[in-house]
């Protein structure tokens, strides 16, 4: 399940990112909100946080973030080194329960944060029925089936 967690991540991470505008990555709603690429260098974080907590060294770093397109890259990298972690047959030094609960369920909040800050930018990306979309455990890269039902 933990697998499938981290496809959907970047199912629903690659529609909130792909297609946005080259201005949406610096795009501010407040004096203290975090602009899309930071929202994105922190979802990073999460995930190589993730990969320390899962080999038993846990290890926390705020980065500073790069240019948005090497921030779209991280986020495939940082996915795969995750996946390929948990799909290891090394045990994992931390419960899925815990990994779920702590790194991963805080990236899913912040792509829907993502997702938001496309719809105030002016480019909205698609509602879509995600209990019929095409997420395959193991499919964390950035090439993602196509929608399959989406709304508006």
């Amino acid at each position: 399940m933990l697998r499938h967690a981290v496809a959907v991540v970047a199912y629903r991470g690659g529609k909130a990112i792909h297609g946005a505008p080259a201005t949406f990555a610096d795009f501010k709603t407040g004096k203290t909100t975090r602009t899309p690429v930071q929202v994105l260098a922190h979802i990073n974080d999460l995930y190589d946080w993730a990969l320390s907590l899962a080999e038993g060294h846990e290890r926390w770093r705020d980065s500073t973030p790069g240019a948005w397109d090497a921030e779209i890259a991280r986020f495939f990298v940082a996915l795969k080194a995750f996946d390929d972690c948990l799909a290891s047959a090394a045990p994992l030094a931390l419960s899925a329960e815990r990994l779920f609960a702590g790194p991963v369920a805080d990236s899913l909040t912040h792509i829907g944060q993502l997702a938001m800050l496309r719809r105030l930018a002016g480019s909205p990306i698609k509602g879509e029925n995600y209990s019929k979309a095409d997420i395959v455990i193991g499919r964390v890269g950035p090439a993602q089936a196509a929608s399959v039902t989406e709304f508006g």
